[in-house]
């Protein structure tokens, strides 16, 4: 049997982080077996769907390096892959279950759905549903009689198409993930299997599809179990148990108050989307990975390791380890907690793991868009080399490499005046003077000229090299502070050191 897995999101936003995790789990269990993995839009819910989400999913996979082998963008040979292109081949199935008595034609209108709902309430069932016992006080094809239904559809009166459940069955199939899962048929409603408009609800095209489309295995998240029994039968009645996929609920990814929403992103100050989305009706923004500065790498990786680990301690993988190390059935049962702080390490991490020139392109793509102008990629690299280590996320390279490129405008000052003294003045006037005289300038011989003058001065170097940084920098951070002077230069270093002891004169006396 070859494997067949697939990923079905709906075009109505940004793609969840949980739905990049369902997305590499069934792309990692695909390659470990040789098979493919397919993507099909389930656009069936025409009222929710939004321009552009459908290319936005795409660019978010193609970053992750989780592109398709059969989508509506790549093709394939069992296509159309967009569900509202495949419309007419479910009315047939859902037919097919009418006649077979498994479903139905339900006629109640949107008022008497109402009514039902207000009419049948109680303190112990507050929102009753269209079920085995309201369906025979409903104006469907269980109550009217064989000519009121058919005069009534050659009339085009608009209505649905119903799952007619049975009562006090127990339903049941194997997960790959939680072993045994059994539910009571009397406890689910009569789902709609078609709209009035003539589309099929999730229910009846995924089941339909799934068998169109030879789908051997099919990995969900656990919010879909409750919807597993209405499927088990669709299959059972359409097309023989035998014939439905291997199924495996994910466990939910936890945020800090449960199941994380997009919502916690915004509440806790960390993404929760691949890549930036705006939403078209409010124009609000969701933060993605992406932007705030992760590697596809290590968000795969620290997805990966959100519900799955391979039995060890290790932590970081390739892509090609993921692969060989796949295996669904050691997928957790329980929800997994996101961590921002340790999502951070997974990516500082993947930074260090990087050479200089794998990082280049993305680093210089935000120096250039933090308005720094870098015109040697060769010194680009060398920086980069100097500074990764130091960078949590791509971001941080626009503070720890920046001031290579740009002399910095304001000073954390603060930080050197407390200790500040005339004696400390007069000894950067006279190291200006010497390091301008300096003809060998590399990091070694101004560290020497550097050394020799404060002893000259009777002044401890380690007491002198903050207010050095300070003036170069413009902070306390970066690589040691004479590499820093060697690679900038020497007119960039003399010009930096008198326009910080300018400042650092006119505040310690003001």
């Amino acid at each position: 049997m070859s494997v067949r897995v697939r990923f079905a999101p709906s075009p109505t936003g940004g793609l969840h982080l949980g739905g990049v995790r369902t997305v590499l789990y069934n792309y990692l269990f695909a390659r470990h077996h040789g098979g493919e993995f397919i993507l099909r839009i389930e656009d069936t819910d025409q009222s929710r769907f939004v321009p552009g989400a459908e290319e936005y999913i795409f660019r978010c996979l193609k970053w992750c390096g989780l592109e398709p082998d059969e989508s509506p963008l790549h093709g394939g040979d069992y296509g159309p892959y967009r569900q509202s292109e495949r419309k007419e081949q479910y009315r047939q199935y859902a037919e097919k279950l009418v006649a077979d008595g498994f479903a139905y034609y339900a006629f109640d209108t949107p008022e008497e759905l109402e009514q039902m709902r207000e009419h049948y309430k109680t303190e112990s069932n507050p929102a009753p549903q269209y079920d085995h016992s309201i369906r025979k006080k409903m104006r469907n094809s269980l109550t009217l009689t064989r000519d009121e239904v058919i005069a009534l559809l050659e009339k085009n009166t608009p209505h649905v198409i119903r799952i007619r459940m049975p009562e006090n069955e127990l339903v049941s199939f194997q997960d790959m993930i939680r072993g045994t899962v059994e539910f009571q048929t009397s406890l689910v409603d009569d789902k709609v299997l078609l709209k009035a408009d003539g589309m099929p609800t999730y229910h009846l095209a995924v089941v339909v599809d799934d068998y169109l489309m030879k789908i051997t295995h099919a990995f969900r998240g656990e919010e879909w179990l409750p919807s597993a029994p209405v499927h088990v039968l669709l299959w059972k009645y359409l097309f023989g148990l035998d014939q439905m996929p291997q199924w495996a609920h994910l466990p939910l990814i936890l945020g800090p108050g449960g199941k994380l929403s997009k919502r916690d992103g915004a509440k806790y100050g960390f993404p929760v989307y691949a890549m930036n989305w705006t939403d078209l009706k409010t124009n609000e923004l969701t933060e993605g990975f992406y932007e705030r500065g992760f590697l596809p790498e290590a968000f795969v990786n620290l997805l990966a390791l959100l519900g799955w680990n391979d039995g060890t301690e290790k932590e970081l993988y390739t892509m090609d380890e993921l692969i060989a190390s796949f295996d669904i059935e050691r997928v957790h049962k329980g929800g997994a907690k996101f961590d921002f702080e340790k999502a951070k390490w997974f990516n500082q991490e993947w930074i260090k793991l990087k050479q200089p020139s794998e990082l280049r392109d993305v680093v210089y793509a935000r120096l250039l868009a933090a308005d720094l102008k870098v015109t040697d990629q060769a010194l680009l690299e060398t920086v980069i080399g100097l500074v990764k280590d130091r960078c949590a996320l791509l971001s941080d390279f626009v503070q720890q490499a920046g001031f290579f490129f740009k002399a910095p405008v304001v000073l954390d000052t603060a930080a050197v005046l407390p200790k500040w003294t005339e004696a400390k003045a007069v000894f950067f006037e006279a190291c200006m003077q010497r390091l301008k005289e300096l003809q060998s300038w590399d990091h070694a011989a101004i560290e020497e000229t550097f050394k020799n003058l404060a002893a000259d001065h009777q002044l401890k170097p380690g007491d002198l090299q903050l207010p050095m940084r300070i003036m170069l920098v413009g902070g306390k951070f970066g690589p040691a502070v004479f590499q820093i002077a060697e690679i900038i230069g020497k007119a960039a270093t003399l010009e930096r050191m008198e326009y910080a002891l300018r400042q650092l004169r006119d505040q310690a006396s003001a």
